[in-house]
């Protein structure tokens, strides 16, 4: 027999719940709505329980192995997801039952553990597009082999499984209209807006720029696509060949690339004005952001990047905070104008838009201004949760044609 309606397994393989902030809104959302809500995570630093209870929402994660950025890395810790993911979701359905499977990518693997309960119990499954699993191959590896065409098999897989799609942009969308062969009304956009009760500006704190007059920021993840190796050099371009000893940088999260980063910048002799945090509190992120004269986003130029929504663009909006960031279509959708927009992977035009703005202290003021209120009057989570529910209310209640 189905299990009764309103009950909810969300299936994330990249990071832990509740430190995904899109998962754990969706979650919060959905339970607050009535959904009973349970979630399948890794394990991740400071997540380590194996089960927990927060908020109401039942919580199950998982070890996975270590991160190995290679094929055979990736198919090592895909195969270890999925057999826990079949495993705890067997324990989910019977402990507490579920009508929907709610998968987040990457991978485009866990259809298979969705399409077990849906042949089994009827169960629906929604696909929650996070990324583009062949462009993220492509933007790694650059070329299409064997792997990549794999995994554009698995994403046709996932759409033509998913009873329904939400995607977290428009470019996201097009995608699952045209490869996904997706219907109009099969696909429901749910940007990744921060709540902004969270992500609310403080005043700024001095001690955060250890004696110099200016902070540049980074807030988010340090992987190899993601660039931050640019600002490392512009660091490099502003500090020891411009002579702007006035100038410091904070680079905030962690990743990877987090320990080459930190190398490259004693290589280049700037770490005395480069500070790397690694993951902090929300408090001191806020915080640190906060204290930043100009917050940056370098990811770079590629398949991938160029189609896909930054959540730190949408944080540092939300903050009041001025961004410089290289020139891609989803970047500049968010932004509008709430930032200025380097030519695209020109490390040397990266430097000059930070410097321009640093001689501006009316249009910084006015680039946070409107990048606040354009959270606050479209992108911000309370504007995304309805579409959301939307969602959910045309997955389980199809109206007829």
């Amino acid at each position: 027999m189905p299990v009764s309606p309103g009950k909810v397994l969300i299936i994330v393989e990249n990071l832990p719940v509740p430190f995904d902030r899109r998962v754990w809104m969706e979650s919060t959302t959905l339970a607050a709505a009535g959904y009973t809500v349970s979630v399948i995570c890794p394990i991740g630093k400071g997540y380590e329980k194996t089960f927990e209870i927060i908020d109401g929402i039942h919580i199950y994660r998982h070890p996975l192995p270590a991160e190995v950025s290679s094929p055979l890395g990736y198919l090592r810790e895909y195969s270890a997801a999925l057999r826990h993911e079949l495993r705890l979701a067997r324990k989910v359905k019977k402990e507490r039952g579920f009508e929907v499977i709610h998968a987040c990518n990457p991978p485009d693997l866990i259809f298979l553990v969705a399409l077990w309960f849906k042949l089994l119990h009827g169960t629906k499954f929604l696909f929650d597009q996070h990324d583009l699993n062949p462009e993220l191959y492509e933007s790694k590896f650059m070329r299409r082999d064997l792997f990549y065409h794999g995994l554009r098999f698995a994403e046709r897989c996932t759409f033509a499984a998913a009873n329904l799609v939400i995607s977290t942009n428009e470019s996201y969308r097009a995608i699952a209209l045209s490869r996904g062969k997706k219907k109009p009304d099969r696909v429901f956009v749910v940007r990744s807006g921060p709540r902004l009760d969270i992500f609310n500006p403080v005043p700024p704190l001095p001690r955060y720029k250890r004696n110099r007059a200016w902070l540049i920021g980074y807030l988010g993840v340090m992987g190899e696509f993601d660039g931050v190796d640019h600002l490392v050099r512009a660091a490099h371009e502003l500090i020891a060949n411009r002579g702007r000893n006035d100038i410091a940088f904070c680079f905030v999260g962690s990743g990877p690339m987090l320990e080459s980063l930190k190398a490259m910048a004693v290589k280049l002799s700037i770490d005395h004005a480069v500070e790397f945090t690694g993951r902090v509190s929300d408090a001191e992120m806020i915080e640190r952001i906060c204290t930043c004269d100009v917050c940056v986003d370098c990811d770079p130029l590629n398949p991938l990047n160029n189609v896909s929504t930054m959540n730190k663009v949408l944080e540092y909006m939300a903050l009041k905070r001025p961004i410089v960031q290289y020139d891609l279509i989803e970047g500049r959708r968010s932004a509008l104008d709430a930032a200025v927009y380097a030519r695209p992977n020109d490390i040397i035009d990266l430097a000059d838009k930070i410097e321009e703005l640093l001689a501006d202290p009316d249009r910084r003021k006015s680039m946070g201004e409107f990048g606040r209120s354009r959270m606050e009057n479209e992108l911000e989570w309370k504007h995304q949760a309805p579409h959301l529910l939307a969602a959910y209310d045309a997955l389980l209640n199809p109206r007829s044609p």
